[in-house]
């Protein structure tokens, strides 16, 4: 599967951080992991703590899938808003779906503060009513968050995101719990970091076959070799509908820009995450050397070529949006990029097993939220190995 186009900023600005070998024989192990994205590396960075033997696989360059493309904003808000949520899955599942990823953001924040050159940045996050029709489900979607306890998210009048932002827009939510990440970055630090504890990483080997045994799991590589393990988790992201009866995901194409380095470093309101209530909506975020970085623009298709043959026109799109927001900052885009983007049918991730692949579980962070989503499913996925209960699994299974 073709994930994104060529030269994303995070594999320009870094290249390669670390170098890993091919598998160069058949080997056993604990767990084998499939995906050297962020995924995996905060998979195994749990699962390496809780003492296991763990092997993982990637049939490109750690790193170098969607991790590489992410724009990697980090918000508690899922991509289906609160009031809405509820009506599909009820509020207690809502409700303790929309704290998990406020709570994993501070995880995030911990995880990376591990790491001294790593970019993690807690920031305000700013989503603006799009239109005024937008303006009655924002006050619900406020109304809600306060009632059940997320205290740090304000109200605003068109007149206070004017005073904040400059630009014109209705209303508002400023939430206080966002951050900005380089995920690309981390996941290398993660895979550094374990492998001290372990963790063997193999990339440019892809599986080919999945053999399910009585007691064990059975990956066979391309170069021919094997990997016996006791357990499998799939954290390969939107390539992992491979390995599942039904499809679960919806495929899109996203496209991001980002601008030249700026001399200044205060663009707006404490440089906060800023995003609208329009569908796909537009966002945007800064970054630690002054640039800014937009995204969306979406389209509902998958075709690889097709979506790469948009980026100019998109980039001149997301160029003209933020000049109507920001006619004043003279942005320049320095790297423009696309990729595939993949939702569900409410927003929330697929987390666990299903009974068609004995001993095996998933990690399936898609949406906007998915390296938060890649946060629960560790804890979660963890706790399942090592025979605990866990409460929150049962509200990302295959079964809803």
């Amino acid at each position: 599967m073709d994930l994104r186009s060529h030269a994303p900023f995070w594999l320009l600005k870094h290249g390669i951080l670390n170098s890993y070998p091919s598998l160069p024989t058949s080997t056993r192990a604990d767990v084998a992991i499939i995906g050297a994205g962020i995924t995996g590396a905060l998979m195994a960075d749990h699962v390496c703590k809780a003492g296991f033997d763990v092997l993982m696989l990637d049939r490109r360059h750690a790193g170098h899938g969607s991790t590489a493309a992410s724009t990697a904003l980090l918000q508690y808000e899922i991509d289906t808003p609160l009031h809405k949520l509820i009506s599909l899955v009820g509020q207690q599942h809502a409700v303790r779906s929309y704290t998990l990823c406020l709570e994993a953001i501070h995880r995030i924040g911990t995880i990376a503060g591990r790491f001294k050159d790593v970019e993690f940045v807690r920031k305000p996050s700013f989503q603006f009513a799009s239109f005024q029709k937008h303006v009655e489900n924002l006050r619900k979607e406020y109304t809600l968050r306060r009632q059940h306890g997320i205290s740090t998210v304000h109200w605003l009048e068109e007149r206070d995101v004017r005073d904040k932002y400059t630009f014109a827009a209705p209303a508002g939510l400023l939430s206080r719990d966002g951050a900005e990440l380089d995920c690309y970055h981390l996941t290398h630090a993660l895979l550094s970091s374990n492998q001290r504890r372990g963790l063997r990483v193999y990339d440019n080997t892809e599986v080919v076959q999945i053999r399910h045994h009585k007691r064990s799991v059975e990956l066979l590589t391309a170069g021919g070799h094997t990997v016996t393990a006791r357990k499998l988790i799939i954290c390969c992201g939107y390539e992992s509908q491979r390995y599942l009866p039904k499809v679960i995901e919806s495929q899109h194409s996203t496209y991001a820009i980002i601008s030249e380095p700026f001399e200044e470093k205060n663009f707006w309101h404490r440089n906060s995450l800023i995003w609208e209530t329009a569908t796909p909506y537009l966002y945007m975020r800064t970054t630690s050397d002054k640039r800014i970085l937009i995204g969306g623009k979406d389209d509902d298709f998958y075709q690889p070529d097709k979506r790469d043959s948009r980026i100019p026109q998109k980039r001149q799109q997301l160029e003209h949006a933020f000049r109507k927001l920001f006619p004043d900052i003279p942005f320049k885009t320095d790297f423009s990029w696309a990729g595939t983007f993949c939702g569900t049918k409410d927003g929330l991730p697929y987390i666990g097993s299903i009974r068609q692949r004995p001993h095996t579980y998933f990690a399936l962070g898609f949406g906007g939220n998915g390296i938060t989503f890649s946060v629960i499913a560790a804890a979660i996925v963890r706790d399942l190995l090592l025979g605990k209960s866990n409460p929150d699994s049962a509200l990302f299974t295959f079964d809803r």
